[in-house]
């Protein structure tokens, strides 16, 4: 009966493994996202800038 709680226990320890993997890697997604649309709205603004 420890056997199984023990496998039990490592599963359920894995699958939260994995989705803290999976949550930091769409955090990390989102991050650079705002910034490429960040750096992007800089940029058009310095076009902008240009011609004024």
């Amino acid at each position: 009966m420890d056997v199984i709680d023990k496998g039990v226990g490592r599963l359920v320890d894995a699958d939260m493994n994995e989705e803290s993997t999976r949550l930091k890697a769409l955090q990390t997604q989102q991050q650079l996202g705002i910034q490429s649309l960040s750096i992007a709205n800089s940029n058009s603004e310095n076009i902008l800038s240009l011609f004024r």
